[in-house]
């Protein structure tokens, strides 16, 4: 039976380092000084970027076909209602993790995006990055966002990821993850004001959704089969090891019982033998 709980435990480990999503990190540091490009090709720190403010990061990448500008659209639309100062009270980091994109495409979502607001904006207040020595890959670990690399049979290289809103200290502590693509206003400045107190918060409870990988041959997102087969067999390994501790049980208890009568047969023997 520890045998078998052994093997569980780690059949659990291991599915669960290759989950896509997020493994919440609420309350550790993010490095500060983390290197990347942003949209002029300038080589900048994260804390740079961050300027002492409580910073809202995106980890996206600028060719997604998926979720990626729905989630920026929502955000262009949330900072438009955002009742805080952008550039005093907060900043946006949109950060691609893909390895080959670059900042002239970085510039032009950025443009897109910023022209999105519905309102006069300071525009220094959101800036959108790139990698280098592959430090978006390094900063997605350091705030649990999993994601995934995949190549088609044609070469496409797209991602599979999740979509959310990570929420930083000043100091650069990881203080609230708003999963999801769309979000109220509210729960956004909400989470910076907590941020700037550094505070951390629960994570609101909200479907994680996925970018799929995307066929442009067949012009259609790919179900990642390998993942549900994944969990499906997870599943069972727990179904069937819950099954074993009962069975076990049932065995302990029928040999518990079978032990009683014995003794207690035994003691009526000794006791009709003692009345002779």
């Amino acid at each position: 039976m520890k045998k078998l709980l052994l093997l569980l435990l780690t059949l659990t480990a291991l599915h669960s380092a290759e989950q896509l999503g997020v493994n919440e990190k609420l309350g550790q540091m993010v490095p500060l000084d983390l290197t990347f490009l942003d949209e002029k090709s300038n080589k900048v720190t994260l804390g740079k970027m961050m300027d002492g403010k409580p910073t809202i990061i995106t980890l996206n990448y600028f060719r997604c076909a998926g979720i990626c500008t729905p989630q920026l659209d929502d955000l262009s639309r949330t900072l438009s209602k955002l009742d805080l100062a952008e550039n005093t009270d907060y900043k946006v980091l949109t950060i691609s993790f893909a390895e080959d994109e670059t900042p002239a495409l970085a510039a032009a979502k950025r443009k897109n995006h910023l022209h999105a607001i519905q309102r006069d904006y300071v525009q220094d207040a959101w800036h959108f990055l790139i990698g280098e020595n592959n430090s978006s890959a390094v900063l997605a670990s350091k705030v649990g966002f999993v994601y995934e690399k995949t190549v088609s049979s044609t070469g496409v290289v797209d991602y599979l990821h999740p979509a959310a809103l990570i929420i930083l200290s000043p100091e650069g502590k990881i203080t609230r993850y708003l999963n999801g693509i769309e979000q109220l206003p509210f729960d956004v400045k909400m989470a910076l004001v907590e941020a700037s107190e550094g505070r951390v918060g629960p994570t609101i409870a909200k479907t994680l959704l996925y970018c799929f990988a995307y066929d442009p041959v067949g012009k259609k997102y790919i179900f990642v089969w390998e993942k549900v087969a994944a969990t499906v067999m997870l599943i069972i390994v727990f179904g069937f090891f819950i099954y074993l501790i009962r069975l076990g049980r049932k065995e302990d208890t029928s040999e518990e019982m079978k032990e009683a009568i014995e003794q207690s047969e035994a003691r009526k023997a000794r006791k009709k033998g003692e009345e002779k």
